[in-house]
Order: C-alpha cells, then structure tokens, then sequence
C-alpha cells in the first residue's frame, strides 16, 4: 500500500476540515469547494489527517513539501550514528613494520569513534606463550591511550586472545568533526578559486575509495584467518613429524 497522501481529484469524500496555506482554519467544506480554492491559490489539496471525521487537507506545494521532507530526512540519516566494531587481527611474533600498519588502522577506526576488537591469534606452540599476547595488547593500548581506552580488558578465548578498545570521542562528535573538515576545506578551496566548489565529485569518489579500502582490510582479515589455518596444518605436521623421529631415539636409550 501506498504511504503518500492523496491529493486533489484522488480524494474521495464529501467534505474536507481545510487549512490555508498559512495554516489558518477555513473549516469545514465541500470537496469541490475545496478543489476550487486550491485551483483558485495555484496549489494542490493534500490529505494530511485521513483518519479524522471529516478528513482534515491542507492547501500547499506537494512538490516542494516532499523536497523538503526528503531533505530532512537526508539530515536526519547524516545525524544518525550507529554502533559499530571493528576488528583488527594479530600474531604474537608480528613484524614491527606490520605491527605499525596494523597500528595505523585501528587509530583511524578510534578516530571515526568506532570500537575496536583486537585479536591475537596463536598457532602452535604459541599457544603456550599467552604472555606475549598480553604484552602485545598492552603495547598497543599504551599507544592508542590517547585516542581509546581498554573497554574489555584481555582474556583468553581458544586458540586467541581479545581485548577491545574504546574511543574517547563519540560517534557523533566524530562525524560533526568530520564535516567540519570537509566544510572548511570547501570554504578554502572556494576562497582560493573565486566561484563555485567544483571538486565534489573528487571528494565523493575520495569517500567512496576510503569505503572501499575499509572493506578490503576485512577482506585481508578474512585471507590472514585462511593462511593462518593453512599454517597451522603445516605446522602441526612438521609436530607430528618431528614426533615420530624423535620416538626410536627415546626406545634405544632406554634399551
């Protein structure tokens, strides 16, 4: 079923409660005067109330009232902020330079106003090491202190450890920052061309090339947990190998 209003000839009662285009109280009606004085104003009946005994319509613009109530619930949707975590994923013996970008994604996710959720993932023998995780995850939280604190502290769970992260900023705050950014450098771009902003579309695809990049960082995290279970079948192999070597040894010294 339709959710819009009817308007003019689509309205199908006797008598209208009619409302001026400035919101005054005509009263009560027949349609075909109300028709009239909408013809009579250049604007349109529209149904506002069809629940009410008579029906009450208002004589307005309805193209220019859906613009502006799609405008408004354009606003609404930019306001809105929604809770969202992210995941970042490591290994106790990471390299310093992995370490670093690793590093670099979760200031960015803080920066956004978003919680993190740090996995360090153990295979193999690592699983009996789980202080290296644990001084990894303090090493991480002592670096981003500034833009998060430690929401859940570590705690084992299988074969990982997690820990997650909180941000100092709210979503919320973040965005308006976020826009206040993109207005200001709007503003220098225009001061500095003299005429309209014409790298909105630059920055549209800048915004869409970022989207892009935080998906492929999932992406990534899903390839990471698929090479690591890889590793982790090799490894356990070379276990069992090593295993089986060691076996006859252990025999002949006891014979």
């Amino acid at each position: 079923m339709s959710t819009e209003p009817r308007i003019n000839d689509r309205i199908r009662v006797p008598e209208v409660r009619l409302v001026g285009p400035s919101g005054e109280q005509v009263g009560i009606v027949p349609l075909a005067k109300a028709l009239e004085l909408a013809q009579e104003y250049d604007l349109d009946l529209v149904e506002v109330a069809a629940t009410a005994r008579p029906p009450v319509c208002k004589l307005m613009d309805y193209g220019k009232f859906k613009y502006e109530s799609a405008m408004k619930a354009r606003e609404a949707r930019k306001n809105q902020a929604h809770t969202v975590i992210k995941e970042m994923k490591l290994r106790p013996k990471i390299d310093p330079h992995d370490y670093d970008t690793k590093k670099g994604h979760v200031v960015r996710f803080l920066k956004q106003g978003d919680k993190v959720k740090i996995t360090i993932m153990f295979r193999g023998r690592e699983q009996s090491r789980p202080e290296l995780g644990f001084r990894l995850l303090q090493r991480l939280a002592n670096d981003v202190q500034e833009l998060g604190f430690v929401e859940s502290s570590a705690k084992q769970d299988g074969r990982n450890m997690i820990m997650v992260l909180g941000p100092h900023k709210k979503k919320t705050e973040a965005m308006a920052e976020a826009r206040a950014l993109a207005d200001a450098r709007k503003a220098e771009r225009q001061g500095r061309t003299g005429g309209p902003d014409d790298t909105s579309e630059a920055d549209d695809a800048a915004l869409e090339a970022e989207n892009a990049a935080l998906e492929a960082d999932a992406d990534l995290d899903d390839d990471d947990t698929a090479d690591e279970a890889d590793a982790d079948q090799v490894e356990a192999g070379e276990d069992t190998a090593a295993a089986e070597t060691e076996q006859p040894t252990e025999v002949a010294q006891d014979a």
